[in-house]
């Protein structure tokens, strides 16, 4: 759910409508010219044409990187990011130990920036290159065994889309039904503390986030057949899966029930169908206000409901150790797990969310990572990369990727970059971080490697877990294979007692690298002694 404050621009001005106006001087005004013809409609059925994947089996199970392509890298030195830059990063992203992308809107936007207000979906966004580039990027990435998803956006359009400039032409038009309208609007809504309605002299159309977002009517079959046959574009193409924007807000039944609607839950249940034609396919949905509901109809919902409980776990906070412990004893195992995103209702970088808590950022990463669910890493989290000093809102957390100390590029352009850079661009960028032992990308790595080399934390089950004091701990199991991670968030050493593991087993050293192992006695427990801030992961051998 992406909320943008805007200046609000005139509709008329911006579909070239011809401006009303009036005057005294009793002159003869010269005939109207005709209007403008109305752009034509791509509604061109999409057969769906499986290009397979090579992707491993489990893909989907590893960490994602979310990426904001206008701030990643720019290959040509016009200051703003682009596919072609992206795809020189990813052998950093491979090494990283990312499994997949989720990229923000790279479809042809209105906005310019952000690609939420999409006026074409199926093409991409000029100043990201173009379709061939993205093809390249789905070959490179696959190559590197990473999949590619992609941002779309089903619940609004751009207002220059052609179907609403078609909509809003003439209340007899066509594709009026595609959209949300009512002549005249109705009375006592409110959605995010504003009035969602936007008059025009036609009628009022339904804009709940900015007035240049129209809503879609997904309650008519045409506009949601329209949006299976976009989806089939891209998966016929080789698009590993889609996250999907604002999916509790399709669709609406009055002022005070335009959120987490019955039909919303069907309709993405239907999107679903599509991408499950295709192999090895996988989805994500946004919906704050139910991620578990809604992690049941897509396949997977981010856990809006777990991202400040691991944050606070970090801090110390005894209720939020509760929450984390807890939580996936009842939460959907596919879940998608994150700690900030592009949103600012989300929270800021983690950095400024922990203030450059060093300590406390690895035991969140630790926490996550290590975890059930689908891991979603924001770009630049694994280099501590802070939000923009002298930016504020959603922009500030947009910064471009700081790949160098060089604190007028970062090493992101050789031009000028097209927004502000991270307050700590000197301090934290991949060119440091990869020559320090002990900087948050390595440890980053050590997690991934982690979760990449035993299945049992990838995809396995989540079992005893326990809260001791500071501590908290769980097993993971998968197959034959076992595994225990143990979290000291105090900041003082301390020994735990594992339980429930079979009797006389070995405890098997597998982070950190100068740690020993252990032995459970024939009750199945083991003493574990674990120093002030820090994370142990044990392989259990019978």
């Amino acid at each position: 759910m992406t909320k943008y404050c805007r200046a609000t621009t005139a509709l008329c001005c911006l579909l070239g409508v011809a401006a009303c106006s009036g005057g005294g001087s009793g002159a003869r005004l010269p005939p109207a010219p005709p209007p403008t013809p109305l752009p034509v409609v791509d509604t061109a059925p999409v057969a769906a044409a499986d290009p397979g994947s090579t992707l491993a089996e489990g893909w989907e199970h590893g960490a994602f990187m979310q990426i904001f392509v206008r701030s990643y890298a720019d290959s040509d030195g016009d200051g703003s990011g682009d596919l072609r830059g992206l795809i020189s990063r990813l052998d950093y992203l491979r090494d990283l130990g990312i499994k997949g992308l989720w990229l923000m809107p790279v479809m042809a936007s209105q906005d310019g920036d952000h690609g939420y207000a999409v006026r074409d979906y199926r093409n991409i966004e000029a100043a990201y290159g173009s379709l061939a580039d993205f093809d390249e990027l789905l070959r490179q990435a696959h190559a590197r065994g990473i999949g590619v998803t992609i941002d779309y956006v089903i619940n609004h359009s751009a207002a220059q889309h052609p179907l609403f400039v078609n909509a809003s032409a003439a209340a007899d038009n066509p594709f009026r039904a595609w959209y949300v309208w009512q002549n005249p609007a109705p009375g006592g809504w409110k959605v995010f503390g504003a009035n969602p309605w936007r008059n025009t002299p036609g009628g009022a159309y339904y804009a709940p986030f900015w007035d240049q977002m129209p809503d879609f009517n997904l309650t008519l079959p045409a506009v949601l057949a329209w949006h299976q046959d976009n989806l089939r574009f891209w998966l016929n193409r080789g698009v590993d899966g889609f996250r999907f924007d604002a999916v509790g807000m399709l669709v609406e039944n009055g002022p005070a029930a335009w959120e987490n609607q019955a039909q919303s839950y069907t309709v993405m249940a239907q999107l679903r169908q599509v991408a499950q034609g295709y192999l090895r396919r996988s989805l994500v949905c946004e919906a704050p206000a139910d991620p578990r509901g809604f992690a049941v109809a897509c396949g997977s919902a981010f856990a809006f409901d777990l991202n400040a409980a691991l944050v606070n776990a970090a801090r110390g906070n005894a209720a939020a150790l509760q929450a984390v412990s807890s939580y996936f004893s009842h939460a959907p195992a596919a879940i998608a797990s994150f700690v900030s995103n592009h949103d600012s209702f989300a929270g800021q970088r983690l950095w400024d969310q922990l203030g450059g808590d060093l300590a406390q950022y690895k035991l969140v990463a630790a926490t996550y990572l290590l975890l059930p669910g689908r891991p979603t890493i924001y770009y630049g989290e694994e280099l501590g990369m802070a939000g923009a000093a002298a930016l504020t809102g959603d922009p500030k957390l947009r910064t471009p990727m700081s790949w160098t100390a060089d604190t007028a590029r970062a090493g992101f352009t050789s031009g000028t970059p097209y927004r502000n850079l991270s307050a700590n661009v000197a301090t934290h960028n991949a060119a440091q971080a990869a020559a320090d032992p002990a900087s948050l990308l390595n440890f980053y790595r050590a997690m991934l490697g982690l979760r990449n080399s035993l299945p049992s934390i990838s995809r396995g089950s989540y079992e005893a877990p326990f809260v001791s004091g500071s501590v908290i701990g769980w097993q993971r199991a998968w197959g034959a294979e076992r595994t225990v991670t143990v979290i000291n968030y105090g900041s003082s050493e301390t020994t735990v007692t594992l339980n429930n593991m079979p009797a006389n087993a070995q405890l098997l050293n597998r982070f950190p690298a100068a740690a020993g192992g252990l032995a459970t006695t024939n009750d199945g427990s083991a003493p574990l002694l674990m120093p002030a801030q820090s994370v142990r992961v044990l392989k259990v051998q019978p």
